[in-house]
């Protein structure tokens, strides 16, 4: 059997986000968190969903640290069921977090759920018509599906490095579309998707 050509766009993409990380790991988490403030509307105590970065990820916690400051509410991804909708639990700086599927790792079940309003997506490559390619569970199109049909709006974030971006990803019927990207370099919003 062949494999997809999501399977070789992945092994690309995972090749330069390693190379990324590698080279701006550091530095990167103050940008993005600087791009994102800077550039995507936020109302009043809003909902937003981060998570814990694993590997070779972006990482969002120093945005997610601003936002806590600032007053808005945070919450993490917990895998609850397999080929099921991810649920948020509400998360603050400091919170102990415990081991997860897929090598996550997430808030404790005793911590409130939450509906968020803006979803922070990791990602192993993204292009400019605001395409996504994960890593192939489908946790976060069924996800962003499941928030988008149920009448409140929710907008979807993918949280990367710039050398990320590739070129006509290829898509699923299934496939949720970003909203927005913020990387080191900038933020950017996708065409005609809804924002904010």
């Amino acid at each position: 059997m062949s494999a997809s050509p999501k399977h070789f766009a992945r092994e690309a993409a995972k090749r330069r986000r390693d190379a990324a990380h590698a080279a701006l790991g550091a530095s990167a988490p103050a940008s993005i968190a600087g791009h994102f403030l800077q550039t995507i509307p936020l109302g009043a105590a809003s909902n937003v969903a981060g998570y814990a970065a694993i590997g070779s990820e972006a990482d969002p916690s120093e945005l997610l640290r601003h936002l806590d400051a600032a007053g808005h509410f945070c919450s993490l991804p917990v895998v609850e069921a397999r080929q099921a909708p991810l649920v948020f639990r509400r998360w603050r700086p400091g919170d102990l977090l415990e081991p997860g599927d897929h090598g996550t790792r997430a808030p404790s079940p005793e911590a409130p759920l939450c509906r968020p309003e803006i979803v922070l997506v990791p990602l192993l490559a993204f292009d400019g018509a605001g395409r996504r390619l994960g890593y192939g569970g489908g946790y976060y199109d069924r996800t962003l599906a499941a928030l988008r049909a149920d009448g409140g709006a929710v907008v979807a974030v993918g949280v990367a490095f710039s050398a990320q971006e590739a070129q006509d990803l290829p898509e699923d019927e299934f496939d949720q579309r970003l909203d927005w990207i913020v990387t080191e370099k900038e933020a950017r919003r996708f065409g005609a998707a809804p924002g904010r």
